[in-house]
């Protein structure tokens, strides 16, 4: 397949206007026009909720496009959103943030100091980590993890001058450069690139194991060793599975989860073979949401595209792939 490309990345938020200060204030995003309100229709068949009003807001950082949905009415009969677990770690399969890269941590944590004094947000990892020598794929990274005021959870990542892409060595209004990529709790590491790679055409990234301490640090749990798989587009944000060896007891997504959970995360992915995707989904271990590929009408503005295919990848993960 040509040229796959992920439009957007977006979580289910309870209040959209209260999360999209924190992420303009605190970490320099910038909203991208007014909201919309979505009453039902083909967006709803698309995302599984039938006959639901959403409210989405986009919000910019760099190149790429963060999407934020609250659930204002869920439909008839659907019952209401959850919160995201409060014991929830890295190690669940439901896991999945975005990784920001800032160009100084300590100028991005000092911007975040007011909002974890307050409570707001809260930390996974106990300080920034920095990547050992011996980890040659990683080495020289500093990384820091926390949760936003509803408990998504978010990486902030700089990279060392010999390591990621040119963008991440560059200027930027404030610390924070763009997202590198989102990452995603999985269970099997092979077919997980069976589906992101054979099915949706992305390319092969990093691959590696990371352990010791400064994992341990980062992810807030003792004894952690995870194989780490980069899959990428040709440009913009890629996907990151974390496939977790250690510490056992890593726990499935709810079958039920759907888009008006906290938890619920969406890749919007532009592919050139729609069609085909729909016909070979389940053999790669996707899940159809969507009744087949949806037309979406007049609301087809919403997305920039006509057609569009709600899939869960093999551990649950949500992508709403587009025809380009």
């Amino acid at each position: 397949m040509a040229n796959p490309h992920i439009d957007t990345i977006g979580f289910t938020t309870a209040d959209g206007e209260a999360s999209a200060s924190f992420f303009t204030e605190c970490l320099g995003f910038q909203r991208a026009g007014a909201s919309r309100i979505v009453d039902g229709g083909p967006y709803g068949d698309l995302v599984g909720l039938p006959g639901a009003r959403f409210k989405l807001l986009r919000l910019t950082i760099g190149a790429e496009v963060l999407e934020l949905t609250e659930i204002l009415d869920p439909g008839p009969g659907a019952r209401p959103g959850r919160p995201i677990a409060a014991d929830s770690q890295s190690t669940d399969r439901w896991f999945q943030h975005i990784c920001l890269v800032v160009n100084g941590m300590d100028d991005a944590l000092a911007g975040l100091q007011l909002a974890f004094k307050a409570g707001t947000i809260t930390p996974i990892s106990s300080a920034p980590q920095r990547l050992p020598d011996w980890n040659t794929a990683a080495a020289g990274i500093v990384a820091y993890k926390l949760h936003d005021p509803e408990g998504h959870p978010l990486e902030l990542l700089q990279f060392p001058l010999d390591k990621g892409e040119a963008r991440w060595h560059g200027d930027a209004p404030g610390p924070v450069l763009g997202i590198d990529h989102s990452a995603i709790g999985i269970a099997d590491t092979a077919a997980s690139c069976r589906f992101y790679r054979e099915l949706l055409g992305l390319a092969a990234g990093g691959d590696g194991v990371n352990s010791g301490p400064e994992q341990d640090g980062l992810d807030g749990i003792t004894g952690s060793r995870v194989h780490i798989t980069g899959h990428r587009c040709p440009t913009g944000a890629g996907v990151e599975c974390l496939d977790y060896r250690e510490p056992p007891g890593g726990r499935p997504m709810a079958p039920d989860q759907g888009i008006q959970d906290l938890a619920h995360w969406q890749l919007r992915l532009r592919v050139a073979n729609l069609d085909e995707i729909r016909a070979k989904a389940q053999t790669y271990g996707g899940t159809l949401i969507s009744p087949g590929i949806v037309e979406l009408g007049d609301q087809a503005k919403l997305i920039g595209s006509r057609r569009a295919l709600q899939l869960a990848d093999p551990d649950g993960h949500r992508l709403q792939v587009l025809e380009a």
